[in-house]
């Protein structure tokens, strides 16, 4: 099937808050991760989303390039052309976007889009995400409005962040982020639904405590109460279809409880990376370290080709990585959830 149309992405984001479940939302960074990620939909017949990126982006494009809307195009059409061959929906995203960052990454994705609707062609991208977090909220709002206008009009989905996801990730530290500023207001959340409703769909990475990086469970303090209550506040002020669709940031190190109360309120997204990199390099590893005498040319032998042939090992950081994301469908409650063929 090819990459889901905006109706469809409609349907399957809304079945998830009905449902109370959630699709991984994988960050890619290669065709081999981003196959990775394409296997485990597929195993687990579960729709899914697979982002890029500013740093994926870039990465993609190559060390002397290093041309993150570039990178992210051509990452994208390679997804595009493989998702044909799968009986699954995928929606193709882009991950935090900054406001320094819109002009060079944003900007040129949803006119490549824009170019591509224009010819009769699928849009490139399902969703964008800006993240105004860093800005005063009205300041956030506004940059979102006229982000947002424009993406209505092409049918893409603008995913919004009002409060901080503490931590680093991909070169933007908010590990020194003032504690409020890590858990969203009721109030906040109505002003953004309140402002961004009328124009278009959105998707809200509300926080809640939640924090980028590595940690032991129990390290990460999360408040998912903070959504019932914005939620809760949304619908009070604006009715039920101003319900939000939350997306989950930070999660690593979260509990299977706190995941499963975070769906209850409205998570339909949960954003999946440093694990999923993780059990990609774990892999690379073990592999390594089991066949160092057969990757390496040591005292004269001349090492075994099958094992150094970079598609040896990667195929099995595939497989883990693949895995790993299996396991985050079971997690959020998406497996066997595909509407594929259902609407």
């Amino acid at each position: 099937m090819p990459i889901v149309t905006h109706k469809q992405y409609c349907s399957m984001l809304d079945r998830a808050l009905e449902g109370k479940y959630a699709f991984p939302a994988i960050n890619v960074t290669s065709t081999s991760t981003a196959n990775a990620a394409l296997q485990a939909f597929a195993e687990k017949k579960s729709d899914g989303i697979i982002q890029l990126s500013t740093g994926g982006g870039q990465f993609v494009s190559g060390q002397t390039l290093k041309d993150e809307a570039l990178g992210s195009i051509s990452l994208a059409q390679h997804v595009h052309l493989m998702a044909e061959k799968y009986d699954i929906f995928i929606a193709l995203h882009t991950d935090h976007c900054h406001p320094d960052k819109v002009d060079s990454f944003l900007i040129p994705l949803i006119e490549e889009t824009e170019r591509r609707r224009a010819k009769g062609e699928p849009n490139l991208f399902n969703s964008h995400m800006f993240d105004g977090s860093v800005l005063p909220l009205k300041e956030n709002i506004e940059r979102s409005k006229q982000l947002l206008e424009r993406c209505a009009k092409n049918e893409i989905i603008l995913e919004v962040e009002a409060g901080v996801v503490g931590g680093e990730e991909d070169g933007v530290n908010n590990e020194n982020a003032p504690s409020e500023k890590l858990y969203t207001t009721p109030e906040d959340m109505v002003e953004v639904a309140q402002a961004l409703g009328p124009i278009g769909r959105t998707l809200f990475a509300a926080t809640f405590g939640n924090v980028h990086g590595v940690y032991k469970p129990g390290n990460v303090k999360l408040k998912p109460e903070i959504l019932k209550l914005g939620q809760e506040a949304v619908v009070s002020v604006l009715g039920e279809s101003a319900r939000q669709r939350f997306v989950f940031h930070g999660g690593s190190g979260s509990s299977i409880q706190e995941i499963h109360e975070t769906l209850d309120y409205g998570v339909v997204k949960m954003n999946i990376d440093t694990d999923t990199q993780y059990a990609y390099t774990r892999a690379v590893a073990d592999y390594m370290l089991t066949n160092y005498d057969k990757v390496l040319k040591i005292e004269g032998e001349v090492g075994s080709k099958k094992h150094y042939d970079p598609r040896a090992w990667m195929k099995v950081a595939e497989n883990s990585m693949a895995a790993r994301i299996g396991k985050a469908c079971d997690d959020l409650r998406s497996t066997g959830k595909t509407i594929f063929g259902k609407i």
